[in-house]
């Protein structure tokens, strides 16, 4: 079985096909603006109606189109009721024609997408492709899974609850993986943090019988949900200090990343990371414990770790004039996640530790005392100073005290004197922030400059 023709694929979301049903679309795309040729582009009805830039997607090179209606804008289209309800059911077919022997789900509220690249090197499998881990990208991912594959590892994100139990419908799991319980999106969850983890652990209600999950041993709120009546059908596995799997032996290798040792029942296995920071440690040793588990060879298993290396936005270390160096983490931002880079930042060589902030968002009436707390505790590890930008970042400041400053903007930030010109030559600089304050625009300026 090679991909499918829109014939096959009408036979499984049903609708109409206009024009030449023969075709093989090479990949499902939801976007023009990242549209490739040969791929079907999938109207969505969202904040912007994609049955709007149906004709540009032809002009793209689009091989078919997905729509609720046909449209005079030539090319073969597959015309269905629901284009979302179409998308969804073709990834969720497709999967199910083609499954693999093992599929594992990854979630957590920090190092989701770090520890599905760990885990999918570990077992030498296929991944969700960048960060598709919602209703939407998922199932994009899916409709062209290869078929042959021994093993798949899915990412999955939610915001709000249910999202993780629709994503374990359309892609029931083998395993799974939760890096952490922590704060992100808690605005959206009115329970607080028990409400974040009943949502993450929708992930090993969504487990195929005798299911196999890990977890960091000392997280409270993992251990709770192992707890749980609905989690009684998989199988936990936590990992850490006094459990059989854990790891040991850390050795901060600044640049070059860090190496361990996991700890086995049938002895240690030495590991070495391309990654640099003690939370990508914990990540591979997850993803180091479940693949040993599910039946994979402890050497492959560290050869894979090994080979994994940081994506743009995701522990990207650059190495700047006058011995400083810049740590990308821009692709979000969490509580738990800048602490976590901030330890990561202070392994590394170079003069002041320093940090570039955007703001948090999705945090609640809670936001102004997370910020806060947040500037406190980066002062404690030892950064030197701060420079906040967005909504909270006086509260940052006020947290951090001597040594912050902040701006309301992004703008302000790179224009003002005190702004990003004035971080010392020399510096061990990280920068993060929520995506809303797009914080690689800092990390494109500081290159330049």
């Amino acid at each position: 079985m090679t991909l499918w023709s829109l014939f096959q694929a009408a036979s499984q979301v049903g609708g109409e096909i206009l024009g030449d049903g023969s075709v093989v679309p090479t990949s499902l795309s939801l976007d023009t603006r990242t549209l490739q040729p040969g791929a079907c582009f999938v109207a969505l009805r969202a904040e912007r109606d994609g049955h709007d830039f149906a004709a540009q997607a032809v002009e793209k090179g689009a091989a078919a189109l997905l729509v609720d209606h046909p449209l005079a804008v030539g090319g073969t289209q597959l015309v269905v009721p629901d284009t979302l309800a179409a998308l969804q059911k073709w990834g969720q077919a497709r999967l199910a024609a083609v499954r693999p022997r093992q599929v594992c789900g990854i979630t957590g509220s920090v190092g989701k997408t770090s520890t599905k690249e760990l885990l999918a090197a570990a077992m030498g499998a296929w991944k969700t492709p960048g960060n598709r881990n919602n209703t939407l990208g998922l199932p994009e991912a899916l409709a062209t899974l290869p078929e042959g594959l021994a093993s798949a590892v899915l990412e999955m994100g939610m915001s709000t609850p249910g999202e993780i139990r629709r994503l374990t419908e359309l892609a029931p799991l083998d395993a799974g993986l939760i890096t952490l319980v922590g704060t992100a999106h808690i605005e959206n969850f009115s329970k607080g943090q028990q409400g974040i983890a009943e949502a993450k652990g929708e992930l090993v209600a969504g487990l195929n019988r005798g299911g196999l999950w890990v977890h960091l041993a000392s997280d409270a709120w993992c251990r709770w949900i192992a707890a749980q009546p609905w989690a009684q059908h998989a199988q936990a596995l936590a990992v850490g200090d006094t459990e059989a799997f854990g790891w040991e032996a850390v050795e901060a290798l600044g640049a070059a990343g860090g190496a361990f040792r996991l700890r086995t029942p049938e002895g240690s296995v030495p590991i070495r990371l391309q990654l640099p920071g003690e939370h990508q440690i914990r990540n591979a040793a997850l993803a180091a414990t479940l693949a040993i588990r599910l039946g994979h060879d402890p050497e492959r298993v560290a050869e894979g770790l090994g080979q994994v290396v940081p994506e743009p936005g995701r522990g990207r270390l650059h190495a700047l004039p006058g011995g400083g160096c810049l740590l990308d983490e821009t692709y979000n931002a969490s509580s738990d996640s800048i602490l976590a880079c901030a330890r990561a930042l202070l392994q590394l060589p170079g003069g002041e530790a320093v940090a570039v902030l955007g703001s948090m968002r999705e945090l609640g009436p809670e936001a102004p005392k997370i910020h806060q707390e947040t500037g406190r505790a980066l002062r404690g590890l030892g950064l030197v100073r701060l420079w906040a930008y967005g909504d909270h970042a006086a509260d940052y400041a006020a947290g951090f005290g001597p040594g912050a400053q902040a701006f309301p903007d992004f703008e302000s930030l790179r224009d003002a004197a005190a702004g990003l010109s004035a971080i010392p030559p020399g510096a061990r600089i990280l920068v993060k922030g929520s995506r809303f304050w797009r914080a690689e625009r800092a990390v494109d300026w500081l290159l330049a400059h």
